[in-house]
């Protein structure tokens, strides 16, 4: 019975091999421009929700992204799946993503805190300017200029 007990754990042990790594693909996508796929990949995805300048919502970029890397989805799939099963690369791969991402959004803030600030001060000089010409109008009419009767 040990010896029954003994060859099915060996046999247990010597069949949990891990069998989830795939073949390299012929036509791997390299792994900085994967990384640079995947960002833009995650900006499509996000864009989709929002309005474009033709109002137009639900449109799916995902082609665009694909042209702009010249790949098609079949490869981007073949590839996605071969990083996958190696856990560590993928991982390097998504952290280097996100990475990137996260100094784009820095980069989109500050450009956006310098045009929120310049229009603030735009809109400030305008009401200047507004008010210098309201006061104008005031003191002009307050000379007293000398209005025509036109029915006598």
């Amino acid at each position: 019975m040990k010896k029954i007990s003994t060859l099915f754990i060996v046999t247990f042990l010597v069949s949990c091999t891990s069998n989830t790594i795939f073949e390299k693909p012929k036509d791997l996508i390299p792994q900085d421009t994967m990384s640079l796929l995947l960002q833009e990949m995650v900006i499509a995805g996000s864009a989709k929700f929002i309005k474009n300048k033709n109002n137009e919502k639900n449109i799916n970029y995902m082609p665009f992204v694909y042209d702009k890397f010249k790949i098609d989805s079949t490869r981007f799939m073949e590839s996605n799946l071969y990083y996958m099963s190696k856990i560590d690369m993928y991982q390097d791969l998504l952290d280097s993503a996100k990475k990137s991402l996260e100094k784009r959004s820095e980069v989109f803030k500050r450009q956006k805190t310098v045009l929120d600030s310049i229009r603030k001060d735009s809109t400030v000089k305008a009401r200047k300017i507004q008010m210098k010409l309201d006061s104008l109008k005031l003191v002009k009419d307050s000379l007293g200029t000398i209005k025509k009767d036109t029915l006598n």
